[in-house]
């Protein structure tokens, strides 16, 4: 019996009707290990992982697999999604041992929880040196059968392994310009200067280490920071990782030079970059930057919106590729022939000169991923258009990639902010308008009585699972931003409640932060790592929050949480700048400040009121917050005692406890929080 049928996971429910007999991470499942005297098998993927998929297929799907598991195993599928608590720990241990981790991830267990064997993906028949799965499971097997005091001696040193491991906390004391400095002369060393971004292949969209990079330009004018973010962001957006027809990025580049990506396209990494284009836009003005935050503002939208208002995890790579077989990237790619059969022969030959389509090919088969390489030639504008136009609209019907429909807390949060930002820059006030719907269906679906939130939600119902750090720090960073762009108050005031909640529940005494909550389900360790992965880290994400939280408010304790939280940025800047590039970032709005902006006008739609509004928005000094309303208004704590001036709209500046005077130039402003 599958037990899988009635949970919410897609991923869960794609192996709903597996012959193995799979249980969902509970209490019950390792009951019925101890009843059995069995060990576990705990599967680990998501439902967008290419190599999940071809395991499933392979072993999962197979009848005598599934028997020899079912007679020997308890089986436990899990969704990284949905547990990261569960994923972070045994992943730790899987890189303890192997040096190396993955998804899927493959990892025996004791009926305690105790790992004591570990892989990845296992191929059905022994490869490259890799045992088969079954070969592994035969293994196991025999060694809980016969050696089960051997067994239990190396799940208890394991766990004794991780029960001492710590991140470096650094202390208390704050990241200054001495350990900024070396950071950035650490990331200058792992610079690839020829195509953008950090180290080799693969190669990820280094979101995290591009804000920080903006942020240090705009406090110190360091160009070599600038010209770092924008090269990258350059080749990024006209390599294949960008999708020059429908926008959006994927999940990362196989190669150093960003042309073949691995095409699955993540909430997050399209929230991040988003982000990250808006921003550098607000920095130099760019054209590109300014199309590629549009363009993938209104793929999150147009693509990823749930019927409820949430944004959903992802899209698959694989889709079918006209002939019933799921083959990675076959909605995106193109071949000379299939230009040509859309766009006919004369067209097809600039379309692929245009978007570096070649007979060879730049992925499989021959296919070509579209990118934009610098071109000698001019083209005509009107005629491009028409070709990105007649290709998207081929392009639309082929059989779509899978989306994962699971709406996630944190990432629906650094959407909101995205959305929110972008929506103000460029006077799109439908992104905005989207902003609020994720927002309000975090508040109405994920939040409780308590403030509690849940992690994940799907089809308007919400999963059991608890929300974890990074859920609380980046819904409240989204609140935060919502609150600036709008100037309703009620989103400081739900950001207040979460942050709340993170210092009762996620702190300890030395001042870092755990990813579960202190009255989460205990695992065999309490997940803490203050390190950036494909997101910002829950620690560092909540040190940014808890921040401008403080210098909207003045709340002295959420500054020194915050502060106490930095220290570890101390210690890995200089070390691993480019796996605590959040913290950095968080770093260079606490040096500068951050500064307050209170904007007050007669009413929020006056166009002199509106001028201020914006023009504090496009501020680049680091972690700015602003506040804008009537004057007398109560909600936003820095509109207090903030009167117009000569009854003209007026702006207010201050940071570490000193105001500028009042102004109410639009280009005054522009000024004062531009250098």
């Amino acid at each position: 019996m599958n037990r899988l049928a009635h949970e919410t996971s897609p991923y869960l429910l794609q192996h709903a009707d597996n012959p193995v007999d799979w249980w969902p991470w509970s209490a019950a499942a390792f009951d019925e290990a101890r009843r059995r005297n069995a060990p576990v098998l705990l599967s680990v993927g998501y439902s967008s992982c290419h190599w999940c998929h071809v395991m499933a297929h392979e072993s999962f799907e197979d009848e005598a697999t599934a028997a020899y598991l079912n007679e020997h195993f308890v089986s436990v599928k899990v969704d990284r999604e949905e547990r990261p608590d569960v994923d972070a720990v045994y992943m730790e241990a899987v890189q303890a041992a192997t040096g190396q981790g993955g998804w899927p991830m493959t990892v025996f267990l004791t009926p305690d929880a105790e790992p004591f064997y570990f892989g990845t993906y296992f191929p059905p028949a022994p490869r490259h040196g890799t045992p088969s799965f079954r070969q592994v499971l035969e293994g196991v097997r025999m060694a809980w059968s016969e050696r089960r005091d051997e067994v239990a001696e190396v799940a208890g040193k394991i766990v004794r392994d991780l029960a001492g491991r710590g991140p470096a906390y650094g202390g208390t004391q704050l990241p200054g310009e001495q350990e900024i400095a070396q950071a950035l002369l650490a990331l200058t060393r792992e610079y690839d200067p020829r195509h953008g971004g950090f180290g080799g292949a693969p190669k990820f969209p280094p979101s995290m280490v591009l804000e920080f990079l903006l942020r240090h330009h705009a406090r110190t004018g360091a160009e070599g920071a600038l010209q770092m973010a924008q090269d990258t962001c350059e080749r990024m957006a006209r390599g294949g990782i960008y999708d020059q027809l429908g926008g959006g990025f994927a999940r990362y580049s196989v190669g150093r030079d960003w042309t073949v990506p691995h095409f699955e396209k993540m909430l997050y990494d399209n929230a991040l970059l988003c982000r990250v284009y808006a921003h550098l836009w607000r920095a130099t003005g760019s054209e590109l930057a300014r199309r590629v935050a549009l363009e993938t503002a209104d793929f999150m939208v147009r693509e990823l919106r749930t019927r409820e208002g949430g944004f959903a995890s992802a899209l698959d790579a694989d889709s079918d590729d006209g002939t019933g077989r799921h083959v990675e990237g076959a909605y995106y790619v193109w071949t000379p022939e299939q230009l040509a059969e859309v766009l006919g022969a004369q067209d097809a030959e600039i379309a692929a000169r245009y978007y570096g389509v070649t007979e060879e090919g730049t992925f499989e088969h021959g296919s070509s991923v579209l990118q934009l390489p610098q071109h000698d030639t001019v083209f005509d504008a009107e005629k491009i258009e028409s070709i990105r136009q007649r290709l998207t609209g081929a392009r639309s019907r082929r059989p779509a990639p899978g989306r994962d429909d699971k709406v996630v807390a944190a990432w629906n949060g650094l959407a909101v902010a995205a959305l929110a930002e972008t929506g103000a820059y460029f006077d799109r006030p439908d992104l905005v308008d989207a902003a609020l719907g994720a927002a309000d269906l975090l508040v109405r679906l994920h939040m409780d009585e308590h403030t509690r939130l849940a992690r994940t939600s799907k089809d308007g119902q919400a999963g059991a699972n608890a929300g974890v750090l990074e859920d609380y720090a980046d819904v409240a960073e989204g609140f935060l931003a919502l609150a600036s762009v709008t100037g309703e108050g009620v989103w400081l005031e739900f950001a207040g409640f979460l942050l709340d909640h993170v210092l009762a529940q996620f702190t300890d005494e030395s001042g870092g932060l755990y990813d579960t909550a202190a009255d989460a389900e205990q695992l065999i360790r309490r997940p803490q790592d203050p390190t950036d992965n494909a997101t910002p880290s829950g620690w560092t994400a909540a040190a940014g929050a808890l921040l401008s939280y403080a210098a909207q408010t003045g709340a002295e304790s959420h500054r020194v949480a915050a502060e106490r939280a930095l220290g570890v940025v101390r210690t890995l800047g200089a070390r691993v700048p480019r796996f605590i590039g959040w913290g950095l970032a968080v770093a260079e709005a606490l040096l500068d400040g951050p500064r307050e902006v209170a904007v007050v006008g007669p009413a929020l739609d006056d166009p002199a009121t509106r001028a201020l509004h914006r023009t504090a928005l496009l501020g680049t000094a680091p972690g700015t917050v602003v506040a804008v309303g009537t004057p007398g208004s109560d909600e936003l704590p820095l509109l207090v005692d903030r009167p117009l001036v000569h009854g003209e709209p007026t702006a207010y500046v201050c940071r570490n406890f000193t105001c500028d005077a009042p102004t109410t130039d639009p280009e005054r402003l522009r000024r004062a929080l531009n250098g």
